[in-house]
């Protein structure tokens, strides 16, 4: 594959930048709206067609034994695939440019979200198999397709100097929370129909917008100069050393994984928390996840960018982690309430304890994020930008793969259902000691070539 070299005008003018944000803005939306749709109904639809495979009673209960270990390998899927592709798109990003990279990933996600709601059009009574199995292909294509953020992260880098770096980061931090907030609203739209399939449609159909968006609107950002990025195997798993070894960058991502670990309790176990400790109904579910979103998008899209200009990305990170412990925390303490609260001042209290521990949390997150990639990415030359935050990207997915498996086992071990938010809640203080490693890490050279 060749390397088509932009113009200098292309990749400097402010209304390329700007079309380029634009583009990138929708990218990661379509990404995480087409997750937000699945991920609090994927169990409802694996539950149902895995027991019908099995043999099984559709009973609509919390799945376990042979039921829970598919749908874990089902939910997981997708984030394995980012876990593996994440660098490799963006090492080729370095390479032949963003803009293919990017409407490849769109492409894809057109094909797979379309193939995840045909699989939902099949009975669950006939062709269980099949949808069973076509629910894996769609999920890890979809995975594949979507482990392009790590290249649209590097568009921001490319687009933005690095003193603005935070307000762009920060802006794919509110794209997150946006198509986090439709994505079940739409989920929610679903369930009044009673067209499950029309969940995959819909995404495969924005998906097919975005790329059409794309291919009319998104110029090439990256700039390449006298020194080109190197040519590198396509899964060189020695950027993971290159990375983790630089003192300038290595101890940002272990922060970034550690809180993306201790997270992964709160993420994962939320729609069975709610179920088991305030008896909420599937829609009522969706709602608070499109209230998770809302406060995601809130918190980046607004007020990160409004005080990004006064404080640093370190002082973001320690705050951002500071708040997570605190509302995993407050989750956890909810967990452990519940057992002996059942009349309705309890549930006030216990509802309380839920949104508080819900919006500090995920205000933390929207903090922490813009900052570690702002910081990666400032830290790093400019030929390696795609790899190196595909690297960080990647290390968030694999802490997305080990969070929610052991995630539910822990939920499930005791009836009280304290043990993944105190996990979750040590993980995250443990982040706290790295700060000083990672201010001194600002003092050395930035990660080349």
């Amino acid at each position: 594959m060749s390397v088509q070299e932009p113009t200098p005008e292309l990749a400097t003018a402010p209304a390329a930048r700007r079309s380029a944000l634009l583009i990138v803005f929708l990218v990661v939306f379509i990404d995480l709206l087409g997750f937000g749709i699945v991920l609090p109904l994927l169990p409802r639809f694996a539950d149902e067609y895995v027991s019908r495979w099995l043999g099984l009673p559709a009973t609509g209960s919390a799945p376990e034994g042979e039921v829970g270990v598919i749908i874990g390998l089902l939910m997981a899927s997708f984030s394995l695939m980012q876990f593996l592709f994440a660098p490799m798109w963006g090492r080729l990003s370095d390479r032949v440019g963003r803009r293919p990279i990017l409407l490849l990933g769109l492409a894809g996600s057109v094909i797979f979200y379309g193939l995840f709601g045909y699989a939902l059009s099949l009975n669950p009574e006939t062709h269980a198999g099949v949808a069973l199995a076509l629910f894996f292909v769609a999920r890890i294509g979809a995975g594949i397709a979507g482990a392009t953020i790590a290249t649209a992260q590097a568009v921001i880098a490319d687009s933005t100097p690095p003193e603005k770096r935070k307000h762009g980061m920060a802006l794919i931090g509110a794209a997150f929370g946006i198509g986090f907030t439709f994505g079940p609203l739409l989920g929610y739209a679903s369930l009044l129909t009673g067209q499950d399939k029309y969940i995959g449609y819909a995404a495969a159909g924005l998906s097919a917008l975005a790329l059409m968006l794309g291919i009319g609107l998104l110029p090439e950002t990256r700039r390449f100069g006298d020194a080109p990025a190197v040519r590198r195997r396509r899964f060189d798993f020695a950027a993971w050393r290159w990375a983790l070894g630089s003192a300038a960058v290595g101890p940002v991502v272990l922060t970034f994984f550690l809180a993306t670990l201790g997270f992964a309790a709160f993420e994962s176990t939320l729609a069975l928390l709610l179920a088991d400790a305030l008896a909420f109904p599937k829609d009522q579910t969706l709602l608070i996840f499109a209230y998770v979103g809302f406060v995601l998008m809130l918190a980046q899209g607004v007020v990160y960018r409004r005080l990004a200009h006064r404080v640093s990305e370190l002082t973001f990170i320690v705050v951002g982690v500071v708040f997570m412990t605190g509302g995993v925390a407050s989750l956890g303490a909810m967990t452990w309430l519940a057992t002996s609260m059942a009349d309705e001042a309890g549930r006030g209290l216990l509802l309380a304890l839920l949104f508080v521990g819900m919006t500090v949390a995920v205000v933390g997150f929207a903090f922490l994020t813009p900052s570690t990639n702002a910081l990666i990415s400032r830290r790093t030359d400019a030929n390696r930008q795609g790899e190196i935050l595909g690297v960080n990207q990647s290390a968030a997915s694999m802490a997305r793969i080990l969070g929610p498996l052991s995630g539910v086992i822990l939920y499930k071990a005791t009836t009280d259902h304290l043990l993944p938010y105190a996990l979750g809640t040590l993980l995250l203080a443990a982040v706290l000691p790295l700060v000083p490693r990672i201010r001194r890490g600002g003092e050395t050279p930035p990660l080349a070539a």
